[in-house]
């Protein structure tokens, strides 16, 4: 599905960029800049390929490590670094966003694949989505932001949902694939401006 191409796309710039500002806000080297650029771009797409017992596309592709060179470098040469709240532009979440419903999907569509059973498919679905991130953080010594962000995690979980209750009844096609995309989409989108977040305990 080439909607879904682009939109991986997207979404891999965007996180590219997501762990290179978190690598300048920690003041790490060129080498931790690339690690974390590379960990939010392409860590979640990784694991779920290494899960799903197949040669993760980064490693077999160049164009994953070309989109994520080429936004180190663009962010070099345009010192986005010193951008005030960049990760809090419309376009920014727009894309973030993007790369999270689009991830989740292909996380998902890859357990399906493989006959993973429901709870298989959230889990891929939820690792290729945020996966890339927590390793970021993880590294970063930070909390992760999934455990925190309004309805981040949440919306690759009903995303594996839902796509794993229409793969059942046999309806997967362009269509449905646009539906939850946009579905999904909407969903972080309005969770994000008007702050929706799970309960909290204390």
């Amino acid at each position: 599905m080439i909607g879904l191409e682009i939109a991986d796309f997207v979404g891999t710039s965007a996180f590219a960029l997501s762990g290179f500002l978190a690598a300048t806000r920690d003041r790490l080297d060129l080498l931790g800049i690339f690690i974390s650029t590379f960990l939010t771009a392409l860590g979640g797409g990784i694991l779920r390929d290494t899960v799903a017992d197949r040669v993760p596309y980064a490693f077999a592709h160049l164009l994953p490590m070309v989109l994520v060179v080429a936004v180190v470098v663009i962010s070099i040469i345009f010192k986005l670094y010193n951008k005030d709240e960049l990760e809090n532009k419309t376009y920014f979440v727009i894309s973030d966003s993007i790369g999270l419903v689009s991830f989740s999907i292909t996380g998902s569509m890859v357990a399906m694949m493989v006959d993973f059973n429901i709870f298989g498919v959230i889990m891929l679905a939820l690792a290729t989505a945020v996966g890339g991130g927590v390793m970021r953080d993880i590294l970063l010594n930070r909390v992760p932001v999934v455990l925190t962000s309004e309805l981040y995690g949440s919306v690759a979980i009903l995303i594996g949902i839902a796509l794993f209750i229409v793969d059942y009844f046999d309806k997967i096609n362009y269509i449905s694939l646009f539906i939850i995309f946009v579905s999904g989409l909407t969903l972080r989108l309005v969770a994000y401006y008007y702050k929706w977040s799970l309960p909290k305990l204390g």
